[in-house]
């Protein structure tokens, strides 16, 4: 990766947000898989938090290069992923633990029972949710959240509405999400229609947070979650109340930001 292929943005405010543009996606993964095994290698024991959707996939993709390399090791690393579909099971080939099994867990030296998933066939949705938020608190936080962005500007499954939920939830996907998310699917009517989410309280509460996006489809979200109103109804413009989260986004993501530019 050349330096010239990823250029640091700013809004001229102090506010705890960093914003790296990349070139491209090839730039956009090896930057972001730069900032996480480095967090990942300052600490014996470390919590990942993990997000699914295409936007993460180089980035995990450059996490296991750099794993098999020797230059970040995975053994002290324990997971938590924002959401899983429900109802679905684990072995479907479109539940978010098959998603990470194939991209990260499987080509690393992870201990997959430090590999935690909401379950998306748990017979009580709201038992299984605030078990999981125990289980975060009792494991000290997430040390480090990596996070992708919807159109509509959800993070998680955490979706435009009146309010923001602090907790994990069992959630209605919004329609435009399910069209979204159906071209992993041979058609939308194979969308599951819910899901289980880490709340905004479990990702605010994470010590570092890093949102990846790629896209001119991502553009508008990327625009309001920066520049835009703190409001639910972009659930990431929340992340500008936290102190420490690093946007790296491609030119076409950040294509309509105009507060920001490069330095």
């Amino acid at each position: 990766m050349k330096t010239t292929d990823v250029k640091a943005y700013t809004n001229g405010k102090n506010n705890g947000i960093q914003v790296f543009v990349c070139k491209d996606y090839d730039a956009l993964s090896k930057k972001a898989a730069a900032i996480v095994s480095g967090e990942i290698n300052k600490k014996a024991k470390f919590v990942l938090g993990l997000a699914t959707g295409t936007s993460p996939i180089g980035l995990y993709t450059e996490l296991a290069e750099l794993n098999a390399e020797g230059k970040v090791d995975f053994a002290g690393v324990t997971t938590y992923n924002l959401d899983e579909y429900y109802p679905i099971d684990a072995e479907n080939d479109q539940s978010y633990r098959y998603f990470m099994n194939k991209y990260l867990f499987n080509k690393v030296n992870i201990d997959m029972d430090n590999t935690h998933l909401l379950w998306g066939k748990a017979p009580d949705a709201e038992a299984e949710c605030k078990a999981y938020d125990e289980a975060i608190v009792a494991a000290g936080n997430v040390d480090l959240q990596v996070l992708g962005i919807g159109c509509n500007g959800h993070i998680g499954f955490n979706e435009p509405g009146d309010k923001f939920i602090m907790g994990t939830h069992k959630v209605e996907l919004t329609e435009n999400t399910i069209e979204a998310n159906s071209r992993l699917f041979n058609s939308a009517d194979e969308v599951p229609r819910f899901a289980l989410s880490m709340g905004i309280g479990a990702i605010m509460n994470a010590k570092s947070i890093v949102l990846v996006a790629n896209g001119k489809n991502k553009a508008e979200a990327i625009r309001n979650a920066l520049e835009g109103e703190i409001t639910p109804w972009c659930q990431a413009s929340i992340l500008r109340l936290h102190k420490n989260v690093v946007f790296v986004i491609d030119e076409d993501a950040a294509s309509a930001l105009t507060e920001y530019k490069a330095i």
